[in-house]
C-alpha cells in the first residue's frame, strides 16, 4: 500500500486587526510521498506525474520551478540548515494540477527519518507575483504529536498583511486527520489565524475520481476566491500595502531550532 495520500478538509482564515474579516473553504490536498511519484503515473490513468492528466504533478511547480526532481532539492536544502538527512520519506502537502492548472500559496514537505519521527518541516509560501519562499524549520522533538515552530516572515503574500510579522505553525502530522494551524503576529500581538484541518483517504484512482466530481475546478475557485476575499477587504478600508519585490524569485531561510523554538 502506498504512503500517498488524499486530504478533505476545510480552509479556514480569521483576520482580527485592522478588520475583522474571516473564510471558509472546502477542498482537497494531495499528500505525495517522492519517492512513490512514478508509481503513482502507473497506477492512475488520471494522474500524470510531469505530464498531462486530469490531475498531474510537476516538479517544476516546486523547489528550485527548474523541473529537476525534488527530493535532491530537498536534502539540500536540510544539509544547508546542518539538519541531518538519512533518506528517510518525504511527503509533500499540495494542490495538484487540475485540467493543467495549480495554485498553491502554501506547500508543506514533511521530511521523516527512517525510524519514522519527523527531522524538519519546510514551508513552501508562494504569492501571485510568482515569487517563492522556503522555510527550512527542524523538528526538534519527533515523538510529540504535534509540533511547534516559529519563523520570521521574509515573502511578501497579501496586499493587505505588513511584511515585519512573525509565523507561528502547530502541525499533527498526517495520519488519520491532518492539522495545519498558522498565526501570524507582529509586536502588537496577533493579526490573523489559518488552517486546514483534513481527513484522510488513499490516493487511488477511485479518490482521484471522487476528488474530480466534487471540486472539479478548484483551481479556479481558489484563484476566485483570492480576489474575492481581496475585495471584500477593500471595501472594509484595509488598507493596500504595497508589493515589495523578493531579493530572488526562489529563496528559502534556514531556521535554527532556538529560533524556531522561542
Amino acid at each position: 500500500m502506498l504512503n500517498s495520500a488524499i486530504y478533505t478538509g476545510v480552509v479556514a482564515h480569521e483576520r482580527v486587526r485592522p478588520k475583522h474579516h474571516n473564510l471558509q473553504y472546502t477542498v482537497f490536498s494531495f499528500l505525495l510521498d517522492l519517492d512513490e511519484l512514478e508509481e503513482l503515473d502507473r497506477q492512475s490513468r488520471l494522474f500524470g506525474y510531469n505530464r498531462r492528466a486530469l490531475f498531474s504533478f510537476y516538479d517544476k511547480d516546486h523547489g528550485t520551478t527548474t523541473g529537476a526532481p525534488l527530493r535532491p532539492w530537498v536534502e539540500n536544502e536540510l544539509r544547508h540548515a546542518g539538519i541531518d538527512t538519512d533518506g528517510g520519506p518525504i511527503r509533500l502537502l499540495c494542490y495538484p494540477r487540475i485540467l493543467g492548472y495549480v495554485f498553491n500559496p502554501l506547500s508543506v514537505y514533511f521530511v521523516y527519518r527512517r525510524t519514522g519521527g519527523l527531522s524538519a518541516i519546510l514551508y513552501e509560501v508562494c504569492n501571485t507575483f510568482h515569487e517563492r519562499h522556503t522555510y527550512v524549520i527542524p523538528v526538534t522533538d519527533p515523538s510529540e504529536r504535534v509540533v511547534s515552530q516559529q519563523c520570521g516572515k521574509q515573502l511578501y503574500v497579501s496586499p493587505f498583511m505588513p511584511m515585519e510579522t512573525r509565523y507561528g505553525f502547530k502541525i499533527v502530522p498526517p495520519a488519520e486527520t491532518l492539522n495545519i494551524a498558522i498565526r501570524q503576529e507582529d509586536d502588537q500581538g496577533l493579526l490573523l489565524t489559518a488552517s486546514f484541518c483534513g481527513d484522510y483517504a488513499p490516493l487511488t484512482t477511485s479518490g482521484i475520481r471522487k476528488c474530480l466530481y466534487r471540486f472539479p475546478l478548484m483551481t479556479a475557485k481558489i484563484i476566485a476566491a483570492i480576489h474575492w476575499e481581496a475585495l471584500k477587504l477593500l471595501i472594509k478600508g484595509v488598507p493596500l500595502i504595497r508589493h515589495r519585490p523578493a531579493l530572488k524569485a526562489v529563496d528559502s531561510t534556514a531556521v535554527s531550532a532556538t529560533e524556531a523554538g522561542r
